[in-house]
């Protein structure tokens, strides 16, 4: 019986499966970093500022203040 593709172990797996929940990792470290510097942005604008972006003081507020991990 000739060996085939199919019916060799799977060596790669793991690496694979390594390789997917470090690019999972990435995108949420990277996700992190802008809400942390966006949110650090916002609570720096003047009032005047956040009217232009069409925001009040207190719901940019209520945005600066949510801690980096949340939605």
């Amino acid at each position: 019986m000739p060996l085939t593709q199919t019916s060799l172990p799977d060596f790669d797996q793991p690496r694979l499966t390594l390789a997917r929940v470090g690019s999972g990792l990435l995108a949420t470290v990277m996700l992190w970093d802008f809400r942390y510097r966006s949110r650090n942005g916002l609570s720096r604008l003047t009032p005047h500022q956040l009217r232009d972006i069409g925001l009040d003081p207190m719901s940019a507020a209520a945005e600066a203040s949510k801690p980096f991990w949340r939605d």
